[in-house]
């Protein structure tokens, strides 16, 4: 075989097999029963769809940011999903590509609020864990409608707040504070808040099946927390419903990130696109009860009157700014244990 001969059948070869190599990509979910949605609402439909690959590293938020930072020169994702806001810090610092409804069409129907940072790299929004009062509707003797009325003194040895060392619990507290007067760069009538709080009688958990225990084991009828986390108490048989302060709703973006340095572009950015696809989103607030983003999702009535759902009701959402929790996050941490150290 000739020296030309010999370029030509390689290039044939080549050509045969970048397709294949390019039907793999590489995505981080976070475990558990969220992974099991993952996989039944947006891996396995995108794989029977395109026949592509898709593997699947357990990794949370945090530890996932870790890898992206540490592999920056030869990441392992070509996907990544964060729920903490880290996709800001991984643009700013050049680790995501920015997006556009070329390469994935459904950011056109997306709220605006679920694809604000795109052109700067941050990865679109394709869930919301919604933050409001999960009540005990059989034990409360009026339901709260309004984040101030946590401060009622009817409802204190019956409130359970959480950690802030826990997502929610951080979120919960900075609500708390802004309906205080406080902000981002003072949250010390948060923390009043919450001693007066301990004082006339709530408790502080630390983690979630301790908010299911205080519920189903010690006339608990409020906590702070999130929807997904109410639809987890109703399927355990406890009489919950998920309500949202009439001050606003904050929330937990959960995001997909195109991730800078890798060769599957193009898939990649078809895996985005099936998650922000409204049958992907409608199966995830059936499973898990997150709020979607894409403003074409149907939803049953069941899963609607449990979540965030529609354009007005999306107006409410409101997010705190993931780069200051991050820069006071210790600070902040250590004042909360002080304020409940009693």
């Amino acid at each position: 075989m000739t020296a030309t001969a010999r370029l030509a059948l390689t290039a044939t070869l080549c050509a045969f097999a970048a397709p294949a190599l390019a039907q793999e990509i590489t995505i981080n979910s976070f475990g558990g029963a969220y992974e099991e949605a993952h996989r039944k609402c947006v891996i396995d439909p995108f794989t029977a769809e395109t026949g592509a690959k898709v593997n699947i590293v357990t990794a949370y938020s945090a530890d996932a940011f870790a890898q992206l930072r540490a592999q920056k020169d030869a990441p392992q994702y070509d996907v990544i999903h964060f729920s903490g806001g880290q996709e800001i810090v991984g643009a700013s610092e050049g680790l995501l590509l920015p997006v556009t409804e070329e390469m994935v069409p459904s950011l056109a129907d997306l709220y605006d609020f679920a694809k604000a940072g795109v052109a700067n790299g941050e990865g679109p929004a394709y869930q919301i864990a919604a933050v409001g009062l999960v009540v005990a509707a059989d034990k409360v003797p009026s339901e709260p409608t309004k984040w101030a009325d946590l401060m009622k003194p009817e409802y204190a040895e019956h409130l359970v707040l959480t950690n802030i060392t826990n997502g929610y619990g951080m979120i919960g507290l900075l609500m708390l504070n802004q309906i205080a007067g406080g902000s981002g760069d003072d949250i010390q009538p948060g923390l009043d808040a919450v001693s007066q709080l301990l004082d006339a009688g709530a408790v502080v958990v630390s983690t979630s099946p301790e908010i299911q225990a205080e519920f189903a084991q010690n006339d608990a009828w409020i906590a702070p927390y999130a929807s997904d986390y109410a639809f987890t108490l109703k399927k355990a048989g406890l009489d919950v419903k998920f309500i949202q302060g009439e001050e606003g709703t904050p929330a937990s973006f959960i995001t997909a990130n195109l991730v800078a340095g890798r060769d599957n572009v193009e898939l990649a950015s078809k895996f985005i696109d099936k998650s922000l696809s409204p049958d992907a989103q409608a199966c995830f607030s059936e499973a898990l009860r997150y709020t979607p983003t894409n403003s074409k999702t149907v939803l049953t009535d069941e899963v609607a009157a449990d979540v965030v759902y529609g354009a007005d009701a999306a107006k409410g959402l409101m997010r705190f700014d993931p780069r200051v929790i991050e820069a006071n996050r210790s600070a902040w941490t250590e004042a909360f244990a002080k304020t409940i150290a009693r």
